[in-house]
């Protein structure tokens, strides 16, 4: 520990990137991020074993008369006899499969892909040198991360990596509240080591005592940094929780290891943060299960799940229609932002076939109209039509019912695409921002048309423009999925 926080320091001193705001505000989002538009989060860990629940079965299966805990009684018995650190031996992985996922990722048309490499249960499923309690170690006994890192880096997928290792300060906490298998002593590098009971259960408190310790912030910061340099992930995931007041000095000293690190080895990586727990500019924006509004001047991400009640496997997971992640992906990158799309493997290592029907469809989708995703930038507007976008994190439960006048667009070069969001069952469409507009007027859009096509469908539009709308018309084009009309603009 000593060495390595000695080593952060050395390398903050010696690189462009200071431990400051001020410094980390200079910080630039890769081109490659901003290019590719849709990654894959992937939530597998010991708690995929129980599936139940959620992923935070290892919290609630401490927490007296929950449907977690009750559960458990049940199934395994009393929690002094059968606590969570018994999973591990049952976390086997026997069906694991890199290159298989790898695979199938690139046949969804990812770009990058994210790993929980930690949860909020303390399992690093990476070799680690801090801890015992890793998949490497135990468990499947394998370099759960650094296998697909190879796999990924052999197709071109972008390698990522998120830490939750925070939220493990208090994660375990209640199971001090009874008998159970969490008991001091604890010391650093143990499973349920530190296991804080807090003196609330508001994780939103920014100040929530007791306040993380140095020793578990150094524990942090160190294993945030091993992850770093062992791993060399291009998008460095983080959840809420590091907007903890206690994090903060923490914080500006990873992003800026970080930054220099990656400056060192030539390579352009981002950070994922949530709310405001980084400095505005100094690292990447993300809203989990959710979206903006409107367009923002601001490069940000979406996380969200194709299930809806968990971001892990669960013999229960309420599974997204794959139209509607398409429209959200449609949606989310008009206004300047990206998708990272998780899926959540069996224990076996198993990935269900409601996911790879899923994943596969959103892939066939890209495959045909990937033009107007990929490399895309936003235009003058993100779009038009009479849905709203509820904002903000965890509204993605709110179905949204798109009608053929919600359309989205994106500019590629010298080609402008609007993508209709449902398909007319007469085949007649109005782009309203692409009406003939008084020449007085900047707002309007001037541009020469020269030619429409649709994507995947080989039909002619006929079209025409006056002061209220580009006005087109087409045959034999309906899908379940957005269609995107593809104009050439002179």
């Amino acid at each position: 520990m000593r060495e390595y926080l000695k080593k952060i320091e050395e390398v903050i001193a010696a690189g462009p990137y200071k431990d400051t705001w001020e410094s980390l505000q200079e910080y630039e989002v890769p081109k490659w991020y901003r290019n590719a538009k849709f990654g894959i989060f992937i939530h597998w860990g010991v708690y995929s074993v129980p599936a139940f629940g959620s992923e935070w079965y290892p919290r609630n299966m401490y927490i007296q008369g929950s449907p977690e805990y009750e559960h458990h009684i049940r199934t395994y018995g009393a929690h002094k006899e059968f606590g969570y650190k018994d999973f591990i031996p049952m976390f086997e992985a026997e069906n694991f499969d890199p290159a298989a996922w790898a695979d199938l990722f690139l046949k969804a048309g990812a770009k990058y892909v994210v790993p929980v490499a930690e949860h909020h249960d303390g399992f690093q499923m990476y070799k680690s040198s801090l801890s015992h309690f890793n998949a490497y170690e135990m468990g499947p006994k394998r370099d759960v991360l650094g296998e697909l890192c190879e796999e990924f880096d052999k197709r071109g997928i972008v390698r990522g990596a998120s830490s939750h290792r925070i939220e493990h300060w208090f994660f375990m906490g209640h199971g001090k509240d009874f008998d159970s298998d969490v008991k001091e002593p604890l010391e650093r590098g143990d499973l349920y080591w530190p296991s804080v009971r807090m003196e609330n259960d508001d994780f939103k408190d920014l100040f929530s005592k007791p306040y993380p310790t140095e020793e578990f912030m150094e524990d942090w910061l160190v294993r945030t940094c091993e992850l770093i340099d062992n791993y060399k992930p291009r998008v460095l995931w983080f959840d809420w929780w590091i907007q903890h007041d206690a994090a903060k000095p923490y914080l500006r000293k990873m992003a800026a290891y970080y930054y220099n690190r990656a400056a060192e080895w030539g390579i352009q990586v981002a950070i994922n943060y949530k709310y405001d727990a980084f400095a505005f500019q100094s690292a990447v924006l993300d809203i989990e299960r959710g979206q903006f509004a409107d367009v923002k001047p601001y490069f940000w991400q979406t996380d969200t799940a194709i299930a809806l009640n968990s971001w892990s496997y669960t013999e229960n997971n309420q599974f997204r229609p794959a139209q509607d992640l398409v429209c959200d992906l449609v949606d989310i990158v008009s206004k300047n932002g990206c998708l990272l799309l998780n899926v959540g493997p069996k224990a076996d290592g198993t990935i269900t076939k409601e996911d790879t029907q899923i994943l596969l469809n959103i892939g066939e989708w890209l495959r045909v109209n990937g033009e107007a995703i990929y490399n895309s930038k936003v235009w003058r507007t993100f779009g038009e039509g009479p849905t709203k976008v509820v904002e903000g994190g965890f509204s993605d439960g709110i179905k949204k019912e798109f009608t053929s006048e919600d359309i989205r667009y994106t500019v590629n070069g010298e080609y402008l695409y609007g993508t209709v969001l449902k398909t007319d069952k007469e085949g007649s469409y109005k782009f309203r921002s692409l009406a003939i507009g008084d020449a007085e007027h900047s707002s309007c859009f001037h541009g020469i048309i020269e030619d429409i096509e649709v994507l995947g469908f080989d039909a002619k539009p006929e079209w025409t423009r006056d002061e209220e709308a580009l006005k087109l018309k087409v045959a034999g084009v309906e899908s379940e999925y957005p269609v995107v009309f593809k104009f050439k603009l002179k």
